[in-house]
């Protein structure tokens, strides 16, 4: 068991998150051309999909596999995984719901975009609020809304991930706002510089959140932070 709870960022939305568990978030690797590593060096204990969307669920179910761990994702898109590969452990969960795997806990929460697989409705996206001794919030891809202010009264998350790139998600305006609903003491941001049509200036959204009184982290690929168990950045 570590003594921190580890956010490493893999590009685009993927991290491995967590203190007592490897929980892999939005594994895409393969086809990222910001990927650093192969999904054949992820280690992952846990594995939680946002949505079905391609740069999303990425390769998720190979690492899953490789690595027997179970997957956490919502229940619609579980229902339609778990019929090709029922060799997985899936946890299906719904808004307002979650599940607890090995003293982790995993609560589903409201995102507004939309999820598709193989052509086919997954099921709505969701954000994804993690508890392992300290709490992150994941927000998947993602508009701004205005129940981010519940997440807060509610989960109270330290750390939350939020993208920034526009064009499908938020983008830096909207994050900002979405910063400020949410009251996180640090703020990654993600989902941005991986397409053209996502480009952004993570130093600009860091700039102007702490000119909000806010931190922002901004990550390489394969870059690390660490806090401890009072929510104090390490590093």
């Amino acid at each position: 068991m570590v003594d921190e709870f580890r956010v490493r960022w893999h590009g685009h939305a993927s991290f491995t998150v967590g203190k007592t568990k490897k929980i892999l978030i939005d594994p895409f690797i393969t086809g990222n051309p910001s990927a650093k590593v192969s999904k054949d060096e992820l280690k992952a204990d846990i594995v939680v999909v946002t949505h079905a969307h391609s740069d999303h669920l990425g390769d998720a179910v190979d690492i899953a596999r490789k690595n027997n761990a179970p997957i956490v994702t919502m229940v619609e898109l579980a229902w339609m995984l778990q019929e090709e590969n029922d060799d997985i452990e899936f946890h299906g969960i719904n808004y307002g719901g979650g599940v607890e795997i090995d003293g982790v806990t995993f609560k589903s929460v409201f995102a507004i975009h939309s999820s598709t697989y193989n052509g086919k409705y997954a099921g709505p996206p969701m954000g994804v609020v993690i508890e392992d001794d300290l709490t992150l919030y994941h927000a998947g891809d993602t508009g701004l809304f205005g129940d981010m202010s519940l997440i807060k009264e509610m989960y109270r998350p330290e750390i939350s991930l939020l993208p920034i790139g526009g064009y499908f998600t938020m983008g830096i305006p909207e994050a900002l706002y979405a910063s400020r609903l949410l009251g996180s003491r640090y703020i990654i941001p993600m989902h941005y510089n991986t397409f053209d049509l996502i480009h952004t200036d993570p130093q600009e959204f860091k700039r102007k959140l702490e000119g909000n009184g806010q931190m922002a982290i901004v990550l390489g690929v394969e870059e690390e932070v660490k806090f401890d168990s009072t929510g104090r950045k390490l590093q």
